[in-house]
Order: structure tokens, then sequence, then C-alpha cells
């Protein structure tokens, strides 16, 4: 039992649950982080949004489901694809070495195959969608496959991964509404904001390992002034969503919905210690519950306007 607890990473949500899972299983299923939800959520969030901003979250909520589903499918792929690409760097992190491609418990060839199995599962998904909005979902995928190499080139991967991670709202909005609009590219830039200050947040966790392996972050890029700097995102992530807001329903009341979400990104920054590890991953998993905030801001103003 002591060997099986070693092979779980430190950051698991879900250690329990992941030796419930079969031996034979259980590297595939840490492999696509499923034993930490908190990706998939993130991931999930944009595309909720956007169905509930348009106004379809009651019409359309079984797409909302298969959105989730969608989700828990292409982040358990895009983390089997991250790991294939950056199986090297992530023996020369602690918090990563004990993952299951840079243990070795996983091959790679094995890695490719449950790779192709998750996005066959996505398949199904996209298979639901109308033709605007699968061509759209299909356009993510070079920057998809793009984003483990934005590590080694910039010191800003986390703006290309807001770009992706926020992608879910460029698909729904067209899914259930036909086509684009004004509001659902303000959604979709307040979503990318979003996604660089979390995961500056997150990136503090490895900032001294990242260092030493020559790994590029924000966290590094802006060193001390970290917390000023996920602040000032969280700000640009605010306004972008209030012009949203205010092109479905132009009025104070309805941009006043996102009061609430602001007041968590307030206590995120304040109560942030950059300094511990642990903190700064408890404040990033709070994120999921910015999400649930922000999904009843746009699905108040989307149903009243």
């Amino acid at each position: 039992m002591a060997h099986e607890v070693e092979e779980i990473v430190p950051d698991s949500e879900r250690k329990r649950l992941a030796l419930r899972v079969p031996d034979a299983l259980r590297s595939y299923w840490l492999l696509a982080r499923f034993d930490r939800p908190i990706g998939s959520w993130l991931l999930f969030w944009p595309g909720a949004w956007a169905i509930a901003l348009a106004g379809h979250a009651v019409d359309r909520w079984v797409l909302i489901v298969w959105f989730a589903l969608g989700s828990v499918a292409m982040r358990g792929a895009g983390c089997v694809y991250n790991d294939i690409v950056d199986r090297d760097l992530d023996r020369k992190v602690a918090r990563t070495a004990s993952r299951p491609l840079a243990s070795g418990r996983v091959g790679l060839k094995a890695a490719w195959a449950w790779l192709g199995l998750l996005c066959l599962a996505g398949l199904i998904v996209l298979l639901q969608l109308n033709m605007t909005a699968a061509i759209t979902a299909l356009a993510s995928l070079a920057a998809v496959a793009a984003y483990p190499f934005m590590k080694r080139i910039t010191w800003w991967p986390q703006v290309w991964l807001g770009l992706v991670f926020s992608w879910g709202a460029l698909v729904a909005w067209p899914a259930v509404a036909g086509g684009f609009a004004p509001a659902m590219w303000w959604l979709y830039g307040g979503c990318v904001l979003w996604v660089v200050g979390y995961d500056t947040i997150y990136a503090l966790q490895d900032i001294e390992d990242d260092a030493l392996a020559g790994v590029k972050s924000s966290a590094r890029a802006l060193g001390r002034h970290t917390r000023s700097g996920v602040a000032l995102v969280y700000a640009g992530a605010l306004i972008c969503w209030a012009i949203a807001l205010w092109q479905i329903r132009a009025q104070w009341l309805g941009t006043a919905a996102l009061i609430p979400i602001a007041a968590h990104f307030c206590w995120q920054v304040s109560a942030l210690n950059a300094a511990n590890p642990k903190d700064a991953l408890a404040k990033f998993r709070s994120n999921r519950f910015a999400g649930v905030l922000m999904f009843l801001a746009c699905f108040v103003v989307g149903t009243t306007a």
C-alpha cells in the first residue's frame, strides 16, 4: 500500500478513489489526471458560461452535460499529450517526477494508445454539435498541440494556455446561437485573462524547480510582483466580462451580477501566500467556485435579457 501511495502525485485531490482503481488501470487514471478534476472544471466553465449568457441554459441543459463530459475527456487527452512531450522535463521537477510517464510506469506506446481512446470520447461529444461549432472546436487542435512547447520559448505560456482553455466559449456560443456575437468575444477575452491569473498562481508551486530545469512561466517572469500581476489580469477579466454582460443586457443591474466573483478574486489576491506552495494550490483550486459564481451571473443576465 505504501508503494501505491507513492505512485500518486502530491497534489492529487482523490487519492483514496485512485487507490480503488484496479492496479492495471491506475497509472492510466493518473495519467489523464482523473484524480484531479479541477482541470476538467476549469475547461468546462467557459463553455457553460457561453451557453448561459446566450440565454440557453435551460432549454439546452443537455448540451451543458455534453460539454461537461467533453471537458473530462479532452482535458484528460491534453494531459496525456502534455506528459508525452514533457516526460524528460517532468523527471527534473519534484512535483511531477512521479507521474506515470516520467516514472516509467507507463510506456510511450501505451500513452499514445490511451490518448487515442480519450480523443475518441471527445469525438462523440463533437458529433453533438452543429457544423459551425464543430469546425470551431477542430480549429483549436493546432493551439492545443503547440501548448506544451510554449514553456520552452516564452515567459508567458499561461497566455497560450488561456487561449486553449477558454476555447469552449467559442464553441458553445455558436452551438446554441448558430453564429458568433460581440458578447462571445468579450466573454472569451475575459476567460483568457482569468486563465492567465489562476495558472500564474498554480505555477508558484514549481518556481524553484522550474528555474533549475530552465522552464519559463509567468510566475517566474513576475517574481515578487506576482500578486499585483494576478490582480491586474483578474481586473482585466472582470472588465471584459462586464462588457460581455452589457452587450446582452445594457443595464448596470446586469453588470452588478459580477460583484460576487469580483469579491472572490479580491480574496484570492489579498490572501495569497506566494511563498507557500500549498496555499498557491488551494487558491488555484478555489477557481472552481469562481466558475460557479460566473455561471450564475451569466445565467441571470442571459435569462432576463
